[in-house]
């Protein structure tokens, strides 16, 4: 829908400028300047000296981001933090700093700027840019893959306790995250629930990260290390997959939750925490993240009926959805 306030030929110029905030704002967030106006205002020139970089070619992209609400240049030429740039300071609690450089990453940029092969051909360039796969990648680069991991962690913390706090867990006594990184999502039905007991499920250089002991929940949860595509921890009553299907084919996500119904106690489910794309033509946060997915996996974002789909071939049906304060939605499906 086109904003009254500006023209539809504005607005599609606005659009294809859009990739440059982008790259401003994964600047400021890679030289760290949030956390440097923490004491107060800078000019562009002080700021520069510290962080060894050029002071007007610093200027003009602090110019632009302060047009975007994100800093505030004084009648001095002095920037200052705003509410949105706060959460560029790496030392504060929901911090989204690691969320902007991942997604800013050239695993995602790279493959958008050529998405017109993906349409004409239905195939991203991933491996072709990249020479692997998606998640090969990451696990053979150890510096992109920290970036990915941390960015995702710093992403899921700005919902986790919304998504967490939507779903009553106090029926269940044996919950396992699928894939669930760090543990974010976990940590807050560990919080919610104290009679649930939790299972962190992933690669052992992800669960090196794991802030389960940190959160002060080792005794509640165990981490277990493993590759879903072949098996998951049995005789949970419920498996999260957050973020985990959206990543993957409709074959490979068959192939997925056949594992996790083959798990799962006696009344078990599956809790899938991914968008679920509504029909019209509102803005949803799904239908960027689709295209992002489309561009450099083998994943999409799905509508409820798809979802439906995907538990009907692995021996699952859909109970219902629950819808979060949050973009994601919790997806559940029983035994069929």
């Amino acid at each position: 829908m086109t904003s009254p306030t500006v023209h539809p030929a504005q607005q599609i110029v606005d659009l294809g400028f859009g990739f440059i905030l982008s790259g401003a704002l994964s600047t400021a967030a890679e030289l760290g300047v949030a956390d440097r106006l923490v004491q107060g205002p800078k000019s562009a020139a002080l700021l520069a000296e510290e962080l060894k970089a050029d002071a007007q070619s610093l200027y003009r992209v602090l110019r632009l981001l302060a047009s975007a609400g994100v800093f505030q240049e004084d009648e001095a030429g002095r920037f200052s933090l705003t509410p949105a740039a706060e959460y560029l300071r790496s030392d504060v609690p929901g911090s989204l700093r690691s969320a902007v450089l991942m997604l800013t990453q050239k695993i995602f940029w790279a493959p958008t700027g050529e998405l017109v092969e993906t349409v004409r051909t239905g195939k991203n360039p991933f491996d072709r840019i990249f020479g692997e796969p998606f998640f090969d990648y990451l696990a053979s680069d150890a510096t992109q893959g920290a970036v990915f991991h941390r960015g995702m962690s710093s992403l899921s913390d700005l919902e986790n306790g919304a998504i967490a706090g939507s779903y009553d867990f106090t029926p269940l006594s044996r919950v396992v995250d699928v894939g669930g990184g760090h543990g974010g999502f976990l940590i807050e039905v560990l919080k919610a629930t104290s009679t649930v007991r939790g299972v962190l499920f992933d690669h052992r250089h992800v669960l090196d990260e794991a802030r389960i002991a940190q959160a002060g929940f080792a005794d509640r949860c165990e981490l277990v290390e493993g590759d879903f595509f072949e098996s998951v921890p049995s005789g949970a009553d419920a498996y999260v997959l957050k973020r985990i299907l959206h990543d993957w084919s409709d074959d490979v996500c068959v192939r997925i939750l056949r594992n996790c119904r083959a798990a799962m106690a006696p009344g078990g489910r599956v809790l899938v925490v991914d968008t679920v794309i509504p029909r019209g033509n509102g803005p949803h946060g799904g239908k960027v993240l689709d295209v992002m997915m489309m561009a450099s996996l083998p994943g999409r974002e799905r509508t409820e009926e798809e979802f439906a789909k995907l538990f009907a071939q692995a021996g699952l049906k859909l109970s219902r959805v629950v819808h979060t304060p949050a973009a994601l939605s919790i997806t559940e499906a029983v035994a069929a």
